[in-house]
């Protein structure tokens, strides 16, 4: 190939870099979520304007480069919906995510004036048959049995300071002198997320990525399939404790309820990340479920974590304050004895 391709993070887990492949359409009935497809950018300026690349850095594509994402869908409350199963017969596809997720997007916020518009030009494919990231999926060498101490990390919504509170409780665990290691459970793929885990101190990190899945909205039983995966991958490492972030809210169909399934009395502390008190009480009401802590947006001043309290009598802590990484500290070590 002449051209050269941008690369998506969710290409991350595949050879596609380093090996040859060639790309070609193929009939509409035979695409799948997580297929790996090349196109050309039509138009780039937007909201959704960067490209997170395989090593997860940030690039801005132009007009008329190509870039090879995977097909998936998408299901923001405050960003985007889509999928690559309403794409037309014209090929007319947006990047949904910056990770490289494909499909037509069916809601925009208004927060995002236009996403990248990308024309589909063929799926990759090696000796005449398509690549999906399920081809290159990783897999534990044995079967093991899940049993690490689990942080589980829930928010409201996207953008409740799920992935900021992971970080602040990885470094306390590190400092603690514990093998930790993190994982995004569910949500939409963005490399950015397990390279903060990393940052922060994670002795390893994974998530659905790495087993095959471009987003998690998928059917249950498909996902509790990579789920299992995904925790033998973990187990594999040997943690002495998890920090496990389920991106969005258990209560979008990003499959929260088969993480609170799979992991069960693995659960030692549960966190959940709100944008306001009042989401708090939507989940648990909504959820049937009590966290141990409150985090998050809705505790970013006094007034919200009283509130919090007020609302729910649930433990509110704003991980941010220096004078609450004490309590904080506290908790861990109770969970983690």
């Amino acid at each position: 190939m002449s051209r050269k391709i941008l690369f998506g993070s969710l290409a991350r887990i595949a050879d596609l870099e380093s090996r040859d492949f060639n790309y070609a359409p193929i009939p509409r009935e035979q695409w799948e979520a997580g297929d790996y497809v090349v196109g050309s950018i039509a138009i780039a300026r937007g909201g959704l304007s960067s490209l997170e690349l395989p090593n997860g850095r940030v690039m801005h594509p132009e007009d008329g480069d190509l870039i090879l994402g995977a097909l998936g869908i998408r299901y923001a409350t405050l960003e985007v919906v889509g999928s690559y199963e309403r794409v037309g017969p014209e090929g007319h596809m947006e990047l949904l995510s910056a990770a490289g997720l494909l499909g037509h997007a069916t809601s925009v916020s208004r927060m995002l004036p236009s996403l990248m518009r990308v024309d589909y030009r063929g799926h990759a494919t090696r000796g005449g048959r398509k690549l999906s990231m399920r081809d290159f999926a990783k897999r534990p060498e044995a079967k093991i049995e899940y049993s690490a101490p689990t942080i589980l990390i829930v928010g409201t919504s996207m953008s409740a300071g799920k992935t900021t509170s992971a970080k602040i409780i990885i470094r306390q665990l590190k400092r603690a002198g514990l093998r930790v290691v993190g994982t995004k459970l569910t949500g939409t793929g963005r490399y950015r997320d397990t390279l903060a885990m990393l940052d922060a101190g994670a002795d390893a990190a994974f998530d659905f990525v790495d087993v095959g899945l471009p987003s998690t909205v998928v059917g249950p039983e498909q996902y509790r399939k990579h789920l299992r995966n995904l925790l033998g991958l973990i187990g594999e490492a040997e943690p002495e404790v998890v920090v496990a972030e389920a991106g969005a809210s258990p209560l979008e169909p990003y499959n929260g309820e088969v993480v609170l399934d799979e992991l069960g009395e693995t659960i030692s502390l549960s966190v959940l990340c709100a944008s306001d008190p009042y989401a708090v009480v939507g989940v648990m009401r909504g959820y049937d479920i009590i966290p141990d802590l409150v985090a998050g947006l809705a505790t970013s001043t006094s007034a919200g974590v009283e509130l919090v309290g007020k609302l729910t009598a649930v433990r509110a802590l704003n991980l941010l304050d220096a004078n609450s990484i004490a309590e904080l500290q506290d908790i861990l070590t109770r969970v983690t004895a």
